[in-house]
């Protein structure tokens, strides 16, 4: 059973606002408008307990949880298992949070990273009995409660009528405007200058003509000192409005802050219905439309970019034919475009039927990281990876998103994504490499996708 109410309509970023009074406000938002990716956003806060895993040991509210990880949080989701509420805008109630990439090296064989930072756990959810859906289609605001975490019937109703009382009471209050953006220049550090990284993808060519892989993803790693006083919301704000994307997200934890504006989804999963849609190709927006016209097409018949996208779908297709049902896995979109504030991309659909012995966290294990942004053969890969980045990738190309109280799932790829702990700014960027890969274009490919981030940081609106 959940409890629902009607408000009225809201902009996303005045609910997030109003929202932010209260601890962990997640945000998950569509930015960019979109008939089906970019339809609703999803906001929450004050959640009623926190998952974190972290150096092999799972947590909930800071008490032990045993078993591997995604075991651990399998079991600490549990008690609130709903059935499918298909007339809902969105999940009836969530676990929201992040999976880091390094968790992979948890899941399968890989190498471990040589260093670590240590800003984000690899993995961090938590849980919200009390949803907003802003859909953006039909114009209209619902609250969503499962009263959780109680758990006797009666008890559950009391309190999801209590918290939709105080949610809308809080959505409706008047609220002071935001504090104008005041833009900062950063002093960005990276760990791989430009001759450093033309030489990774020069390794990355040798490892492909030894027959190690067909490709890998590499990237470089930007730190910035921030300025005391800093407003990560007030950045969130301005990142959405420079690089508006499908599958934007604030996310608030105690000790990290998270804002994402990435344009690609991961995994979805509604009922047994499986997606993922990997980006590969990526060219600069032009201001002229005629000629921004022609870069789209020139990219659209690119063989390099055509054919890491196509190695990157194969990878995909093997990875849900895991977790699906044999022969259900299909490709009803290979090398599309889409377009975002100021680049294009290349973007593929894959879908399948999860099999019916499987959950969501079974598609989580057998498919993360995600092969857009490890490689081919996805293993071997990751290997490389670590050897040539020496540096632990933490959140970047992990996987935001919610995992729904109803089983149900939706995550992005976690690029063009900040991540903060007060005093610093984390922003990786970069690209695949293939044999055709030319080490100068591939330096400045990663340094197009940072742009519009760094961008956000620095522009007056």
């Amino acid at each position: 059973m959940v409890w629902t109410r009607a408000i009225p309509i809201l902009d996303p970023v005045a609910a997030a606002t109003r929202l932010a009074r209260l601890p962990g406000l997640a945000f998950l938002d569509s930015a960019m408008p979109h008939d089906t990716l970019g339809r609703v956003s999803v906001l929450a806060a004050d959640p009623f307990g926190r998952f974190r895993y972290r150096d092999g040991q799972a947590t909930l509210d800071g008490r032990p949880v045993p078993g591997a990880p995604l075991d651990a949080l399998r079991a600490c989701l549990a008690p609130y298992r709903l059935a499918p509420w298909p007339d809902l805008p969105a999940f009836p109630g969530a676990a929201i949070g992040y999976f880091a990439y390094d968790l992979g090296a948890s899941l399968e064989r890989v190498v471990p990273p040589a260093r670590r930072a240590g800003l984000t756990d690899d993995i961090a959810f938590n849980l919200y009995d009390t949803l907003l859906a802003v859909d953006h289609a039909s114009g209209t605001c619902l609250l969503i409660a499962t009263g959780f975490p109680e758990t006797d019937p009666e008890a559950r109703r009391v309190r999801a009528e209590e918290r939709l009382d105080a949610f809308a009471a809080l959505l409706a209050a008047p609220t002071e405007a935001p504090p104008a953006w005041s833009p900062v220049k950063l002093a960005w550090r990276t760990n791989l200058s430009r001759q450093d990284y033309e030489k990774a993808v020069e390794t990355v060519r040798d490892y492909i003509r030894a027959g190690d892989i067909y490709q890998a993803n590499i990237a470089q790693r930007f730190v910035a000192d921030l300025p005391p006083g800093f407003d990560p919301f007030a950045f969130y704000r301005r990142l959405r409005a420079t690089n508006p994307a499908t599958f934007g997200a604030y996310l608030d934890f105690d000790d990290l802050t998270v804002a994402s504006s990435s344009p690609e989804r991961f995994l979805k999963l509604q009922g047994r219905a499986v997606e993922t849609r990997p980006i590969k190709g990526t060219v600069r927006r032009d201001p002229d439309p005629a000629r921004d016209a022609e870069v789209a097409a020139a990219l659209q018949a690119n063989p390099k970019e055509r054919a890491e996208n196509i190695m990157i779908v194969d990878l995909l297709r093997n990875d849900l034919s895991r977790v699906c049902e044999p022969g259900s896995v299909q490709v009803p979109v290979l090398c599309g475009l889409e377009s975002y504030a100021g680049i294009h991309h290349l973007v593929s659909v894959v879908t399948g039927t999860l099999r019916t012995e499987a959950d969501a966290l079974d598609l989580i294990q057998k498919t993360f990281p995600g092969g857009s942004i490890t490689g081919a053969p996805k293993l071997r890969a990751m290997d490389i990876i670590t050897e040539i980045e020496g540096d632990a990738r933490e959140l970047y190309c992990g996987a935001i998103g919610a995992l729904g109280f109803d089983g149900s799932l939706d995550t992005s790829i976690a690029i063009r994504t900040v991540f903060m702990d007060g005093a610093q700014a984390v922003l990786q960027a970069g690209g695949g490499v293939t044999l055709l890969s030319d080490p100068a274009s591939e330096y400045e490919e990663t340094l197009t996708k940072a742009a519009r981030v760094f961008a956000a940081f620095e522009e007056t609106p």
